[in-house]
């Protein structure tokens, strides 16, 4: 099936989409250690619900499968969040984010090496990849991939481990130039062990002195396969409607034809 939408970039140009082909960019979840794990968050616990003779498994021999399920949205694999996860105020991602297709630019960049040990994301890096429009602006979403890509990321236990993040001067770049929406492969924009600094994220929310992008959101812990090429796509977001600050959720990248 192909859609046509006229490009933000260029008012004058529709483009197609290939909505046939769903690129699928959330990391699995399931039971057990074997997901991305990250700030030590206790693993994903689906069990069956079990009430006097009932069992819901059908392995244990119950009619149905009915089972409550155990994540922590931060935590635990691919998961999209909006200021409520650092404002003091109750923001929910259901209210936060109300539209789910936008155009995005795919981008892969290299950590920079800093003498501390850090990896670091930089403003320099970002500008060299990627190219505002003539109206010095972005796309409305951004997708990072950082190198190297190994598939064991969809199985990395980050915890102690100071992955690498965005330095928050990239991220008020990114602000500027129009992104609304930051997509990226790792724990959190921001350092692990940050003395609560959060520096990329009230960067990117502009909080608490505002004006408070309410409407925009990062997603973490992604993962984009080598295969996949650099260049603009067709952004879904799938979330659930939990009344949280975040929620697990499955975004999906579409070819323009």
């Amino acid at each position: 099936m192909i859609g046509h939408f006229t490009h933000p970039q260029k008012p004058e140009q529709t483009v197609a989409v290939q909505f046939n082909a769903p690129i699928d960019i959330s990391m699995p979840l399931r039971a057990g250690d074997q997901n991305a794990n990250c700030f030590w968050a206790p693993a994903v616990q689906i069990e069956p619900v079990r009430s006097g003779n009932f069992i819901g498994d059908t392995t244990k021999g119950g009619l149905v499968n009915f089972k409550n399920v155990s994540l922590n949205p931060h935590g635990n694999g691919t998961h999209t969040e909006c200021v409520g996860h650092i404002a003091t105020q109750p923001y929910y991602l259901p209210q936060c984010l109300t539209n789910y297709l936008f155009f995005a630019e795919l981008a892969t960049v290299y950590p920079t090496l800093q003498t501390n040990g850090d990896r670091i994301i930089t403003l320099d890096t970002l500008a060299a990849v990627l190219n505002p429009d003539e109206t010095n602006n972005l796309l409305p979403a951004l997708v990072l991939r950082t190198m190297p890509n190994p598939t064991t990321k969809l199985t990395q236990n980050y915890s102690g481990t100071n992955p690498p993040y965005i330095h928050h001067q990239a991220v008020s770049w990114l602000v500027s130039k129009g992104v609304q929406h930051l997509l990226i492969d790792l724990p959190s924009v921001d350092r692990e062990q940050d003395e609560g600094l959060l520096l990329a994220h009230k960067a990117f929310w502009q909080y608490p002195h505002g004006p408070i992008r309410t409407q925009c959101t990062i997603t973490e812990l992604i993962y984009v396969p080598n295969q996949i090429k650099d260049g603009q796509y067709l952004l879904q977001f799938q979330i659930t409607s939990l009344e949280l600050d975040a929620s697990p959720s499955k975004p999906v990248l579409y070819a323009l034809a």
